[in-house]
């Protein structure tokens, strides 16, 4: 049985939509529903490149589809449980800690906050030569020294606000060279209902970091934080 996440046990009725290959199905226990497919085979789809692609965007759909209706716990792409049986052990023993963290999660959503760094500004070509060549050759190294620098600084500026207005706030670990500027991306959890607050926050973020583009993710199921 492939997993998509985990809800409450519902007294209103969800809009189950299409997975993978089929229809999304609620598997109940006491408390708490699995949401679940049969009859996918993760080693056919993975013997097709292409299969698999569609699979991986079919399975976050999926799964956005039933956070707009419902908190849920997502699962990662790919989680089989291998009978009826050993699902509902899994709910059974599971339960609890589910519970608490769907109770924990009502009302939010992950947000993930991509900054990209700008360019220094472009220098004008060197015409000089000799001494005023070197001079004007150093001043251009020092000043893009400065911008980084500036950079930098604008960045660790804008990741302390954000972590003060979202205490779970998550940084992505970077690749390579840390100390160079690349793409930075932050996980959230906020408040659906607050969005309006978001933006205006976002807004006073980009001010203070002029060096560096946001760009604020639409709500997405909670799954940096389950």
């Amino acid at each position: 049985m492939y997993g998509y996440g985990f809800v409450h046990k519902l007294t209103s009725k969800l809009e189950l939509p299409w997975g993978i290959a089929g229809q999304v199905e609620l598997f109940e226990g006491d408390r708490l529903c699995a949401l679940v497919e049969k009859n996918i085979s993760l080693e056919e789809l993975k013997s097709d490149e292409e299969r698999l692609m569609r699979a991986v965007v079919a399975h976050d759909r999926a799964i956005c589809e039933l956070f707009r209706q419902t908190p849920i716990l997502p699962l990662r792409f790919g989680t089989v449980f291998r009978s009826s049986s050993a699902l509902l052990e899994h709910i059974s023993s599971c339960e609890s800690e589910y519970l608490q963290k769907l109770a924990r999660l009502a009302g939010l959503a992950e947000y993930s906050l991509r900054a990209i760094p700008l360019q220094a500004p472009a220098s004008s070509p060197v015409q000089s030569k000799g001494k005023e060549y070197l001079l004007a050759k150093k001043q251009r190294y020092q000043a893009r020294q400065n911008f980084q620098e500036s950079q930098a600084a604008d960045w660790e500026k804008v990741s302390e606000a954000i972590a003060a207005s979202y205490t779970d706030a998550i940084l992505a670990s970077p690749s390579g060279n840390a100390s160079s500027a690349k793409d930075k991306r932050v996980y959230f959890l906020a408040p659906q209902a607050e969005e309006p607050l978001l933006h205006q926050r976002l807004a006073d973020w980009q001010q203070a970091c002029p060096t560096w583009q946001l760009h604020l993710s639409e709500p997405l199921p909670p799954y940096h934080f389950i």
